[in-house]
């Protein structure tokens, strides 16, 4: 199982990006996805999580501004970003719980990690 994330990049404050992070490889079921993040010098945060049911959570520092959203078709995790603040920039990582086969139980994978800079 792969999970691959993209969409990070250098933006000014103000502005938006999108990520995105694509699960791949042998999967049978994906319960919860989340998007966290790592500053440095700071242990890494939870931002965003999107249940299977589509219910939401958002750290209080993003809320109203980041938006998570899933499509399990296409085992793939979005957040959206909008009103960057400088305080943003980080490594921002993806998390899924991903069941393999029918017998097994589920367990957390993480994507590679892509860099959001927010220049003030």
């Amino acid at each position: 199982v792969q999970l691959q994330a993209s969409g990070g990049g250098l933006v000014q404050a103000g502005g938006s990006l999108r990520l995105s992070c694509a699960a791949s490889g042998s999967i049978f079921s994906i319960n919860g996805m989340a998007w966290y993040r790592q500053a440095p010098g700071k242990q890494r945060e939870l931002v965003a999580s999107i249940t299977r049911d589509l219910a939401t959570n958002y750290a209080d520092s993003v809320k109203g501004r980041f938006t998570c959203s899933r499509d399990n078709a296409k085992r793939t995790v979005y957040l959206e970003m909008n009103s960057l603040k400088p305080e943003d920039t980080a490594i921002y990582y993806c998390n899924m719980e991903i069941k393999r086969g029918i017998g097994s139980v589920f367990r957390a994978y993480w994507g590679q990690g892509t860099q959001v800079t927010v220049s003030s």
